[in-house]
């Protein structure tokens, strides 16, 4: 679990293939805090677990499905990354909960820079759709994010002078793909409520459908 707050910005050093598997070699600072084999680090939003350490870089293998379903089966030796390490639960909860798992890929349809601010909005895949809320939280190559406007296939963004500075966003252009995470507090909802509101019903709000639903006794 993390907060989509990023602590560093790591360099992908080296990409190699060991069967369905890929390895990156990621350089950071963050290895200088102690890192520990088997721990869960999120790269661009991914979960994935720290499998070799040396003295400023760490090492992940991402697997079939990591690859196919967010933007690291595209990834090239010398581009950014944004980074976090899992989180503590002494840890303070600034961002919102964000699980490492990608629901869909992104892209950057349009930016705008202001003179301390930049405005994306970002197109996804339609089925996301439902899980979009403006003043809600969402997860951008594992940066926690309030959305200021959207539609059913697309929201907007509104990035702080820190997280311009801190994270690799600002610097992707119109076009670039990034890894979505949705509120995962939405997605239990969904699958809570999902039984009772796919049968409609034309008798209206009644006691007895109440007491059928578990809502009264």
């Amino acid at each position: 679990m993390f907060t989509g707050l990023i602590q560093d910005v790591g360099l992908v050093r080296k990409i190699d293939r060991a069967g369905e598997l890929v390895r990156l070699t990621i350089q950071s600072s963050l290895v200088e805090e102690g890192f520990e084999l088997g721990e869960s680090v999120a790269v661009d939003g991914v979960c994935l677990t720290v499998v070799s350490i040396e003295a400023n870089w760490f090492q992940v293998e991402v697997s079939p499905e990591s690859l196919e379903r967010t933007t690291l089966g595209e990834m090239e030796a010398g581009m950014p990354v944004n980074l976090e390490r899992a989180l503590r639960l002494s840890d303070r909860l600034g961002g919102h909960l964000v699980t490492g798992h990608v629901d869909g890929v992104g892209v950057l349809r349009r930016l705008r820079k202001g003179q301390r601010h930049v405005e994306l909005e970002v197109a996804v895949p339609s089925h996301l759709g439902r899980y979009l809320v403006e003043k809600g939280s969402i997860a951008v190559d594992g940066i926690s994010l309030t959305i200021n406007k959207c539609g059913q296939d697309w929201f907007g963004l509104t990035l702080i002078p820190h997280t311009i500075a801190r994270t690799t966003l600002a610097v992707k252009g119109v076009g670039a793909k990034v890894n979505i995470e949705c509120d995962i507090l939405g997605k239990y909802v969904e699958r809570l409520l999902g039984p009772r509101i796919s049968k409609p019903s034309n008798e209206g709000i009644t006691e007895e459908m109440l007491k059928r639903l578990g809502f009264v006794r």
